[in-house]
């Protein structure tokens, strides 16, 4: 009789732990989830900016590929800043949308855009979200 009542309390023990544990390995696992989805937009928006550099320097092939690069990093930029409550990806995303609208506001005006900074901003969301 003494041996049922020992493998009732083993199992209630290691069910304790599994209810003790899976809450911390879902919250873990979310939080690698959003990392992963962080540092693959990160990796799309600085293939984005160098594809956006590429298509100043080739402009006088096509002219349009320039404005579709620019709404591919607004794209990807809206994505990465709905999918985040972090405080410091919000302003290194926020610097970045600033320096996409400054490039932007180059090209309506007809001017070569410095997309120097462009690529420091994109460099600090990829920072971020690869830590």
């Amino acid at each position: 009789m003494q041996q049922p009542l020992s493998i009732n309390r083993t199992t209630a023990l290691a069910v304790a732990a599994l209810v003790l544990i899976l809450p911390l390995s879902a919250v873990s696992c979310s939080a690698a989830e959003k990392a992963v989805s962080c540092a693959n937009t990160a990796v799309q928006i600085s293939t984005d900016v160098a594809q956006l550099g590429s298509a100043y320097n080739n402009a006088d092939k096509d002219p349009a590929a320039a404005g579709e690069a620019l709404k591919k990093i607004k794209g990807d930029l809206d994505k990465i800043g709905r999918n985040s409550s972090d405080a410091d990806l919000a302003k290194a995303v926020g610097d970045l949308q600033a320096q996409v609208d400054k490039v932007q506001t180059a090209v309506d005006s007809n001017q070569v855009p410095d997309l120097g900074p462009l690529g420091d901003a994109a460099g600090r969301v990829s920072k971020v979200c690869t830590g």
